[in-house]
């Protein structure tokens, strides 16, 4: 069983938290409550790395033993789940995974999170010969993997990781929320510049997550394989594609 619903837009969180985690936590409980109750399926439980929140330098980068300080109503929903499925293995030997997934891209995600926002404004502003790229907080720094590898991460977990286990899937390294917008922003087929919009930015960030893949890594052999530029390159052209056919 890969459990991956949820509630997934941190920045709405803050207006409905209550609904949050009632997905996030109340949905995680039924589920492993169901999954009791019908025959104990291994669970792989997919939780954020968003958990962790405010960590300090020396703390980096972040090991699956590093306290929660959750900083958002989704991340302190995302404990809780992470936490529910740690019980259901300790109190009903349901064999649990948890995963505490770093920042994934790529095709097929929504506007909702920063890639494929910046890149649907990147194809509006080509098919309409503009040149501003509105953007929110370009500080947070965050450790970013290809979806496509993050899923082989999942399904390598599924079959050799440890029940009980807690595991990061990140790549070990961070970039700016400014870098990954340049990189976007330089793959456009004009000039263009970015350009600092109040109103998409959030009442509170978390500063860096760079995880640690040492225990991932050990488990499964896992690495990333894909590149980042691949995955910027892939994401705007689905959405120069979408701007294209909404004419």
């Amino acid at each position: 069983m890969y459990h991956l619903g949820g509630w997934s837009d941190v920045g709405a969180s803050w207006d409905y938290p209550l609904d949050a985690f009632r997905v996030n936590a109340e949905g995680t409980l039924n589920l492993l409550q169901a999954c009791v109750a019908n025959g104990k399926p291994r669970v792989l439980a997919v939780s954020s790395a968003d958990i962790y929140g405010h960590v300090t330098a020396e703390e980096l980068p972040i090991h699956e033993s590093t306290p929660f300080r959750p900083v958002t109503p989704y991340a302190a929903s995302k404990v809780a789940a992470d936490q529910l499925a740690l019980q259901a293995w300790l109190g009903h030997q349901l064999e649990t995974i948890r995963v505490r997934a770093f920042n994934h891209l790529g095709p097929g995600q929504t506007t909702r999170f920063v890639a494929p926002a910046i890149a649907e404004r990147i194809a509006i502003n080509e098919r309409d010969g503009l040149r501003s790229v509105p953007v929110g907080n370009l500080t947070p720094r965050r450790d970013i993997t290809d979806v496509r590898d993050v899923v082989r991460a999942y399904r390598l977990l599924m079959e050799k990781g440890e029940a009980g286990e807690a595991y990061n899937v990140c790549t070990g390294h961070d970039l700016t929320i400014g870098d990954l917008a340049e990189r976007l922003v330089s793959l456009a087929s004009s000039p263009m510049q970015l350009e600092a919009d109040p109103d998409l930015q959030r009442p509170v960030e978390t500063p860096v997550l760079r995880g640690d893949p040492t225990r991932l890594n050990a488990a499964t052999g896992w690495t990333p394989e894909i590149p980042l530029e691949v995955t910027l390159q892939d994401i705007l052209n689905e959405y120069r594609h979408a701007v294209l056919e909404a004419r």
